[in-house]
């Protein structure tokens, strides 16, 4: 079959639950709907694409028509033969600062789709997603987009998937490609039909009868809902009555929502299902088992948090230490553990020239008065949220003692403000500059420290009140100030170069024609 070469590299990874009878269970082991990332570079239409597929309008709830977590949803299409089949979707967001959230996606997912428009190309964030998909080592689709536009020039994009290293079906290789227009719906029932081919080829099943284990994808904390947090099923079943440990975090399974928020009994394989009242929010990409009793499902998270190793604060850097590096201290909120660490991974490779931000403090939720607190112990701090609210009394202490608040919806208007706060904080550098100099020709007379002079300019300019001093042979003898000026005996404010004048100084030596006066002022840079 001539799909039968799509995937490439190692098998796709995969999550097994702990088997007590393999026999028993290979015998129950049926075919399991595909799990699917839909990936590519921002604005190449990736949430058009499956806001046209399940006819909902998310991509019109998105903060300026940007995805910016990552979300489930399922859909059932129908095969050749007529039969119904569900597919779940896994959207990633494009930004660059979102990077870790996509490598969880494809790690989840059984097949990916590389979304590149036609109009546009191959971009950085293209290639980047390519690595990932690599990486994860799943097959993939590429759909080729907006070839509805008029520029659009599906062969182009074609030759620069081929100078990656990615050779699609006509094009010298084997890798699908269905062009599509995610605006008008043109080719996506090829699409569907191809994923549930290659789904088909690679032959991925599950236990129904066994307890659901997967992945945890995204983690919420609300002040009214407590914590929650999606998870995708790869295997057995979740039903309510169980218990869910992820991590360290367990959760009884009191309410159970599918990924349109409708309260559902139970679950199986391939579903997204939002799960309520873990104990803390669990890790994004942590594994998940569901059992029987809490007692074993708390003694799962007690396994896991002796496993993990205790952190260890990092050495302070060398540059921390130097009075012309500015450490900003940065307090971050979000509504998700994936944005919070897309923006912590931002936070840290952030390019500011004298200025290190780290993260002081970061948590899920509203942002309260605690946030507010930590970051009134440095001057310099920052408190940012991103998609979190902000209590009013919070607002109202960070009002009082003028501590920088700020949330934001888009990733992009964050970078912005964070840059521009980060350079209000760069140490700032005070420089002696030379504005002006005069050889001093005569000295008419002197009294208690001040000086009457001749002299003529012989670079930039002189200028009443500015602040002197003057070199004897190269060697600075005394500083001054310029308290009167005068130029063709009439008082002036300023003197320009190659003319004569005359000037009352200040000075603790006295000055002695031959000497230069420089004019210096200080410049903070």
């Amino acid at each position: 079959m001539r799909h039968a070469a799509v995937m490439q590299g190692p098998a796709p990874f995969k999550f097994y639950m702990k088997q007590t009878d393999k026999k028993t269970e290979d015998a129950t082991r049926v075919p399991r709907p595909p799990v699917v990332v839909v990936m590519g570079h921002i604005d190449h239409g990736k949430s058009t694409l499956l806001d046209y597929i399940r006819k909902t309008n998310v991509a019109a709830k998105e903060a300026g028509g940007i995805t910016q977590h990552l979300n489930a949803y399922e859909i059932e299409h129908a095969d050749e033969s007529g039969a119904k089949r569900r597919i779940t979707f896994i959207d990633t967001p494009g930004h660059a600062a979102f990077a870790l959230m996509r490598e969880r996606g494809a790690q989840v997912a059984d097949i990916a789709v590389l979304v590149v428009a036609a109009d546009d190309g191959v971009k950085a964030q293209t290639i980047e997603v390519l690595a990932t998909i690599r990486a994860s080592a799943v097959p993939f689709i590429v759909a080729i987009n907006k070839v509805d536009k008029e520029n659009a020039d599906p062969e182009r994009v074609k030759q620069q998937l081929a100078e990656q290293n990615v050779f699609v079906e006509g094009y010298g290789g084997d890798v699908p490609v269905v062009p599509l227009s995610a605006k008008t719906g043109d080719g996506i029932p090829l699409l569907l039909d191809m994923i549930l081919l290659v789904a088909d080829l690679h032959g991925e099943t599950g236990t129904r009868s066994a307890a659901a284990e997967g992945v945890v994808i995204e983690a919420h904390r609300d002040a009214r809902t407590g914590v929650s947090a999606m998870l995708i099923i790869k295997n057995g079943t979740l039903a309510k009555g169980m218990f869910v440990a992820a991590g360290e975090s367990v959760a009884g399974t009191r309410r159970i929502e599918n990924f349109l928020g409708d309260e559902i009994a139970s679950a199986t394989f391939s579903s997204p299902v939002r799960l309520y009242g873990f104990s803390a929010p669990p890790h994004a990409g942590a594994l998940f088992k569901a059992f029987r009793t809490e007692r074993e499902a708390e003694a799962y998270a007690e396994e896991n948090r002796e496993r993990k190793q205790p952190k260890q604060k990092p050495a302070a850097s060398a540059s921390a230490a130097s009075e012309d590096i500015a450490r900003v201290p940065i307090v971050v909120k979000a509504d998700a553990l994936g944005s919070l660490e897309a923006i912590e991974h931002e936070i840290k490779n952030i390019a500011a020239e004298r200025v290190e931000p780290y993260v002081l403090d970061a948590g899920i939720g509203s942002i309260g008065e605690t946030d507010i607190q930590r970051a009134m112990g440095d001057e310099k701090a920052l408190v940012i949220g991103f998609n979190a609210k902000i209590d009013r009394s919070a607002r109202d202490l960070a009002e009082r003692n003028n501590v920088p608040l700020q949330t934001f919806s888009v990733i992009y208007e964050l970078e912005e403000w964070l840059a521009a706060e980060l350079a209000k904080r760069k140490p700032r550098i005070v420089l002696e500059e030379t504005k002006g100099a005069a050889k001093i020709i005569r000295v008419f007379s002197s009294a208690k420290n001040k000086h009457v002079i001749g002299g003529r300019v012989t670079e930039g300019t002189l200028a009443r009140g500015g602040s002197i001093k003057i070199m004897r042979r190269d060697i600075e003898i005394s500083r001054g100030e310029i308290l009167e000026l005068q130029q063709h005996k009439a008082a002036a404010d300023k003197v320009e170069t190659g003319s004569e004048f005359g000037a009352r100084i200040t000075s603790t030596h006295m000055p002695a024609g031959g000497d230069v006066l420089q004019v210096v002022e200080m410049v903070e840079h």
